[in-house]
């Protein structure tokens, strides 16, 4: 594997975002010396709801693409998170998401290119789907990475239920759209997250979608997975930089063209469709060849397609990785 040899000397909380978001963040109007601490380090400065207060989901099954490396803590992982549907700052989600977004009642819609579409209650959309626990890396494009141990259901038992139809080349997923809720989807003004057209929309190829690596995540540390990190459920594509993973999914539409997604419509220069980890393309701001895990002060190198090259690899062959990053 071919690491680059990185064109600065580090990388600068400002050159991690757009710079609209980083200068809208609520945390660096801190000193600049918590700013710098907080983008190195395990948070700790922002609460979350008590993992024992969370309901735990029963019988989970362990699975095979599970990684053994070490797990960030629960702390780790429910107060350091983007999910700008709350605000741009790292610890907006777990500040105001516990008390904005509720569980119940919960839809999905099923759409599209389909046999068998049409609205349901969450509990009934998962009734039949076996729940496993799937230890997966994650890899923001921003340079930092956890170990998350989520629970739910395979991505492709999902679809094989909702029977696509053959011109179905490809899903898309949204979030949830409700201004009451997320406080970002009611911004106006000239801020960044005025900018989205909410809600937010993410992607895949079908055959990504397929993937036995691809997930729908409805637990964390197998209890019900908090607001802040995309409750009640979630997608997670652990070869691919974290904005593929949609937060809070209500609607799963398949179609015959390639979807128009969020990040990609906003800075298509900078955040591309297919989005999978790769050391050896960087960003157009910073280097992608190494990251930060939370918790630990050095940096390690970044392994292609997040580690799971021997899984993915096969779906991009033949394709310039640099021209569809």
């Amino acid at each position: 594997m071919l690491i680059k040899t990185r064109r600065r000397s580090d990388v600068l909380p400002s050159e991690i975002t757009p710079e609209s978001i980083y200068r809208d963040r609520r945390r660096f109007l801190q000193t600049s010396a918590l700013a710098a601490a907080g983008s190195l380090l395990a948070p700790g400065w922002a609460s979350a709801k008590p993992m024992e207060a969370l309901e735990p989901l029963g019988k989970i099954a362990k699975s095979d693409y599970s990684t053994d490396e070490p797990r960030n803590s629960y702390e780790d992982i429910t107060t350091y998170n983007n999910f700008y549907e709350f605000g741009s700052g790292k610890e907006d989600p777990s500040r105001y998401a516990p008390d904005r977004l509720d569980h119940r009642p919960w839809t999905v819609t099923i759409s599209g290119e389909a046999e068998n579409t049409g609205e349901m209650a969450l509990d009934d959309f998962m009734q039949g789907l076996t729940l496993e626990e799937r230890v997966y890396r994650l890899r923001c494009v921003e340079g930092w990475s956890m170990v998350i141990p989520w629970a739910g259901v395979s991505l492709a038992d999902v679809i094989r239920r909702a029977a696509p139809t053959s011109r179905a080349k490809y899903v898309k997923f949204y979030t949830k759209y409700d201004p009451q809720t997320f406080p970002a989807q009611a911004a106006r003004g000239m801020s960044f997250l005025a900018s989205i057209d909410w809600p937010y929309t993410e992607g895949l190829r079908m055959d990504e979608a397929m993937n036995p690596l691809s997930f729908l995540a409805t637990g964390l540390y197998g209890k019900e997975i908090p607001s802040q990190n995309g409750a009640p459920i979630r997608l997670v594509v652990p070869w691919k930089y974290g904005f593929k993973s949609i937060k809070s999914v209500v609607r799963i539409h398949f179609q015959e063209t390639e979807p128009e997604c969020t990040w990609n419509l906003l800075q298509p220069d900078e955040y591309g469709f297919y989005a999978n980890v790769n050391p050896n393309v960087d960003h157009p701001r910073w280097s992608q060849a190494q990251e930060r895990r939370i918790g630990e002060f050095f940096k390690r190198d970044t392994l292609m397609f997040n580690g799971y090259e021997e899984e993915v690899a096969h779906l991009y062959a033949g394709m310039d990785l640099a021209k569809h990053y």
